[in-house]
C-alpha cells in the first residue's frame, strides 16, 4: 500500500519480508543496507544485507564434478542487529521479541522516499495485557557517504521496570541471499578483528578472501537513559549489553551510528582509522537526520518526475531506487551498473547491458554520474581487447557479465531449479553487450554535447568496439553479404540450432543491424574528429584506409534475415516448430520461464519460435521509426511501417517476457506505435517488482534496468524528447493512461530544465542563466526558442 511518498506495508507476511526487505533497502550510491528489521538473523524470512559499489570476490566451488569460479558482490558485516526483551519489575523477564514472535500485535513498515528513510513500527502484548511499542528508524546518510545510523525507542505499557538491549555488530555472515546460488561457495570475509575503543565504539575489520578490500565498520552506540554496556568481543563480531530503565511515560531510545570504510575509498588511508575519525565528527541523530534529509530534497529537486496517480506513485519509488544505486557519490567511484542494484545478491552483483536502460535517465539528469559509468567500461577497455584476442578476433570484445576487471563473469553451468540439473550456460555468447556500450557512448554525447568526452575515452571505446565487429562478420559469397556467427541475442533462450553439436546461432537481426550501426557512427565520429586526434587515434590503433573501407562496405552489407514478411529474429527462426502455447498455460499458469520448464520435460526451448524477451523488437526501443528504417535502407533492405508493424505483431504473440525488460520494451514499441495494448504491457513493467510478477525475485535484489526504463518510457518514450545540437526536440505520443506529467532536465549546458506535459500542449520553463535561449523542434520540423528565465506554452 502506498500514498503520496511513503511506501507502506502495515502488517506483517513472513512469505513476503525478503520482497519488503528488498524494496526497503537504503543507499547512497557507495553503499546500501537491505530493509531487515534489526531483530532478525538470516533466515527462511530474512536476509540482512549490506553492500559496497564495487566490492567483489573471486571464490572457487565444485559444482557438477567441475571447479568453476565465480566473482560476488560480497555481503558485508551486519551493523543493524538489536535485540532485547523486558525485564519487568514484577516477573520473570520476558523473550527476546522479533516479528515472530505470538506476542505480535501490530507490524508496520514505511519508507519515506522523499528523505529517504525507514521506519519500523512493531506492537507486543504479553497475556497479562503488559505492551511494549518499538520504533526504528533507519537512514543511510545521502550527503555523508560513509555514515548509515538507525534509532530504536522503545515504549511501556501496563507495566515498568527495564528493556533489556543487545547491539551488535556481526561479521559471522555469508552470501546466501539467492537457494539456487547456495550450492557454490559463499564465504567470502576473512581475518576478522574485533574491539572497542575506551569510548565505547565497537569495531570491525576484515578483508575479502580474494585479498585486494580491507574493510571496516565502526558503530557508535548511545542511549538514552546514558547506561554503560557490557562488552563483549568474539572472533567476528561484537555486543555490547544495556539494561535500560523504562515504564510508562518513560521511553528509553538506542541510537546505532555506523562509519563504513574501505582500502579503496580515496584518498587511500588506514580503513579503520577513518571510520573511527568519521564518527568522531558524526552528530547526534537529529542532526544526521536533517542533514539526509537536506540532501534527499537536493537530489529530488535535479531529478524531478511527477506523474499523478498510481503510476506515478510507482514511479517515484523506481526512482529512488536508481538514486539510491547510482548517485552523485558514484561518480567518485569506479564501478559500473550493478543489474540488481545494491539491493540483493541475484546476478552476483554483476554489470550487464542493463545500463542501456539506465543511461538514458542519468544522461538527461545526471550527466557527471553517466560520464563516471562510461568510464567504467573505458578502463576494462584492456579487458576486451584481450578477450577479442583470445577469441580470436581483433579491437574490443566486451563480456556479457562484468564485475572488478572487466574480464568475463558469466558462469559456465547454471542450475534449472525446476529439475535440479546443472547445465551449460552459453548467455556469454551475447556479443551485442558490446554495440550497448558503444551506443550508450554515443547518446550520452548527443544528449549531453559533451564532445570532449566524445573524442577522448569515448573514441576509443566505440572505435576498438567497431572494429571488432568488422572483424567479426565474415563475407559469405552466397549472399553477397556479410554475415556474424555462433551468437547469442537478447532473447536469451536460443543457445543453439536443435540437435547441433556447438553452442550458438547466425545472424541474429538485433546483433547484426546494431553492429553495422556502430559500424557507421565510428566512421562518422573519425569524420568529426581534429586532425591531430584523427591522427594520433590512426596511429595509436593502427587504423588504416584499408581497414575504414571495410568499416564502411560491411555497415552496408550486413544481413538480416526476414522470413513470411517479417524481420527474422535470427537466420532460421522462421524454420522452428511453433509452440502450443495455450497449452502449457493451461498446464503450468505461469510460462515466463518458458526454457526450465521445458528442459525440466525433458525437451529444449531451442526447438521452437518462442522467446524469452524482446529482441528484434529491441530495435524498435534503441532506434525510433525514422532512423531504424534508415539504418535498413543503408544496408539495402525495404523496412516501413508496414513491415514494421507486422513484425512487431510476429513476436508479440511468441513472447514469454522471462525478464522483466521485456514488457518494457514491448510497451514502449507498442507506445510510439499508438498501439492498443500498450499499456497492457506497460503496466506490467511498472508492476514488475513492486509486485514481484517474476515470482520471488525482487527479494533478491531489485531489477534497475526495468525501473530506470519506466521513469525513461515517460520522459522520452512517451513524449518522444531527444536533445542534442539542435537543442530540444519533441515529438510526444498519447498515453491515455498517462495524459500529464512534469519532470526536470539537463539540455545541453542548460540545467534545471522544466517540461510539463498536458494532453495537446507542452510547456518548456528555461531557467535565467548566461547560457541564453533555447531552441525547441516541436513535431512538423516547427522551431521555436525559450529566453532563460521564460516559461513557454505550445500547442502539439
Amino acid at each position: 500500500m502506498s500514498t503520496g511518498w511513503t511506501w507502506r506495508y502495515d502488517r506483517y507476511e513472513p512469505e513476503r519480508e525478503q520482497l519488503v526487505e528488498a524494496l526497503c533497502t537504503l543507499g547512497n550510491g557507495r553503499f546500501a543496507t537491505r530493509g531487515s528489521a534489526p531483530e532478525c538473523a538470516a533466515g527462511g524470512a530474512h536476509y540482512p544485507g549490506t553492500y559496497l559499489a564495487g566490492c567483489y570476490d573471486r571464490r572457487t566451488s565444485a559444482v557438477a564434478g567441475a571447479e568453476v569460479e565465480n566473482e560476488d558482490l560480497v555481503n558485508l558485516p551486519n551493523w543493524t542487529p538489536l535485540s532485547y526483551r523486558c525485564l519487568p519489575d514484577d516477573g520473570p523477564p520476558g523473550a527476546w521479541l522479533t516479528p515472530d514472535a505470538d506476542a505480535l500485535r501490530h507490524h508496520d513498515v514505511q519508507l519515506d522516499l522523499h528523505g529517504g528513510v525507514l521506519t519500523r513500527s512493531m506492537l507486543f502484548r504479553d497475556a497479562r495485557g503488559r505492551g511494549l511499542r518499538v520504533g526504528h528508524t533507519r537512514i543511510v546518510h545521502m550527503g555523508e557517504a560513509h555514515l548509515a545510523a538507525q534509532q530504536t525507542v522503545f515504549r511501556a505499557y501496563g507495566w515498568s521496570g527495564a528493556v533489556e538491549v543487545k547491539s551488535m555488530l556481526d561479521g559471522a555472515v555469508a552470501n546466501s541471499g539467492v537457494p539456487r546460488y547456495r550450492h557454490l561457495e559463499k564465504n567470502h570475509l576473512r581475518e576478522h578483528r574485533t574491539g572497542f575503543t575506551p569510548d565505547g565504539v565497537s569495531w570491525l575489520t576484515c578483508r575479502t578472501a580474494d585479498p585486494g578490500f580491507r574493510i571496516a565498520l565502526a558503530v557508535r552506540t548511545v542511549t538514552r537513559p546514558a547506561r554503560p554496556a557490557r562488552e563483549t568481543a568474539t572472533s567476528t563480531g561484537t555486543v555490547q549489553t544495556y539494561r535500560l530503565p523504562i515504564g510508562p511515560g518513560r521511553s528509553a531510545t538506542v541510537v546505532k551510528t555506523l562509519a563504513l570504510r574501505a582500502s579503496t575509498d580515496r584518498p587511500a588511508t588506514d580503513p579503520l582509522a577513518a571510520a573511527r575519525d568519521d564518527l568522531a565528527l558524526a552528530p547526534d541523530f537529529p542532526r544526521l537526520l536533517t542533514g539526509h534529509r537536506a540532501a534527499w530534497q537536493r537530489l529530488w529537486e535535479q531529478g524531478e518526475l511527477d506523474v499523478p496517480g498510481e503510476a506515478g506513485r510507482i514511479l517515484r519509488l523506481h526512482l529512488f531506487h536508481v538514486l539510491q544505486t547510482l548517485s552523485p557519490h558514484t561518480a567518485d567511484l569506479d564501478v559500473g551498473v550493478p543489474a540488481r542494484g545494491l539491493h540483493g545478491e541475484a546476478y552476483r552483483g554483476h554489470v550487464f547491458w542493463d545500463e542501456l536502460f539506465v543511461l538514458p535517465y542519468l544522461d538527461l539528469h545526471f550527466p557527471e554520474v553517466a560520464r563516471s559509468l562510461l568510464l567504467y567500461r573505458h578502463r576494462r577497455l584492456p579487458a576486451a581487447r584481450e578477450a577479442a584476442r583470445r577469441a580470436g578476433g581483433v579491437g574490443a570484445m566486451y563480456p556479457w557479465q562484468s564485475a572488478s576487471s572487466g574480464r568475463e563473469e558469466t558462469q559456465e553451468l547454471h542450475l534449472n531449479p525446476r529439475s535440479g540439473r546443472w547445465l551449460p550456460d552459453f548467455s556469454r555468447l551475447q556479443r551485442h553487450v558490446g554495440s550497448a556500450v558503444a551506443h550508450n557512448v554515443w547518446r550520452y554525447a548527443q544528449t549531453t554535447g559533451d564532445r570532449g568526452f566524445l573524442h577522448s575515452a569515448g573514441a576509443e571505446i566505440l572505435l576498438e568496439i567497431a572494429r571488432h565487429w568488422a572483424g567479426a562478420a565474415a563475407f559469405d559469397p552466397g549472399t553477397g553479404r556479410y554475415r556474424i556467427r555462433g551468437v547469442v541475442g537478447p532473447d536469451e533462450y536460443h543457445d543453439a540450432y536443435p540437435g547441433a553439436t556447438v553452442p550458438g546461432i547466425d545472424d541474429n537481426a538485433y546483433t547484426n543491424a546494431t553492429a553495422a550501426w556502430v559500424l557507421a557512427r565510428g566512421l562518422d565520429l573519425l569524420a568529426e574528429l581534429p586532425e591531430a586526434r584523427r591522427s594520433e587515434l590512426s596511429e595509436r590503433l593502427s587504423l588504416d584506409t584499408g581497414e575504414l573501407t571495410r568499416w564502411d562496405d560491411v555497415s552496408r552489407r550486413m544481413y538480416v534475415p526476414f522470413h513470411q514478411g517479417v524481420v527474422s529474429q535470427f537466420e532460421g527462426y522462421g524454420d522452428l516448430a511453433e509452440l502450443d502455447w495455450e497449452a502449457y498455460r493451461s498446464r503450468y499458469g505461469d510460462i515466463r520461464r518458458l526454457d526450465r520448464i521445458l528442459e525440466a520435460e525433458g525437451d529444449t526451448v531451442n526447438r521452437y519460435q518462442a522467446s524469452k524477451q524482446a529482441d528484434t523488437l529491441m530495435l524498435g526501443y534503441l532506434f525510433r521509426p525514422a532512423e531504424l528504417y534508415d539504418l535498413f535502407g543503408r544496408l539495402g533492405y525495404e523496412l516501413d511501417d508496414e513491415v514494421w508493424r507486422a513484425t512487431v505483431s510476429y513476436y508479440l504473440r511468441r513472447t514469454s517476457h522471462g525478464s522483466t525488460l521485456s514488457s518494457l520494451v514491448h510497451g514502449w514499441v507498442l507506445a510510439r506505435q499508438l498501439g492498443a495494448e500498450a499499456w497492457r504491457y506497460c503496466e506490467e513493467a511498472l508492476l514488475a517488482d513492486v509486485a514481484d510478477v517474476q515470482g520471488g525475485t525482487t527479494g533478491e535484489g531489485i531489477h534497475l534496468g526495468a525501473m530506470a526504463g519506466t521513469i525513461d518510457l515517460v520522459e522520452r518514450g512517451i513524449t518522444g524528447l531527444e536533445t542534442g545540437p539542435e537543442g530540444l526536440r519533441v515529438a510526444p505520443v498519447a498515453l491515455a493512461e498517462i495524459p500529464r506529467f512534469t519532470f526536470t532536465l539537463c539540455v545541453g549546458r542548460h540545467r534545471g530544465v522544466r517540461l510539463r506535459m498536458l494532453p495537446g500542449r507542452l510547456a518548456v520553463r528555461v531557467p535565467a542563466s548566461p547560457e541564453g535561449p533555447l531552441a525547441v523542434v516541436l513535431p512538423g520540423g516547427r522551431r521555436l526558442t525559450v529566453e532563460a528565465g521564460q516559461e513557454r506554452w505550445f500547442r502539439l
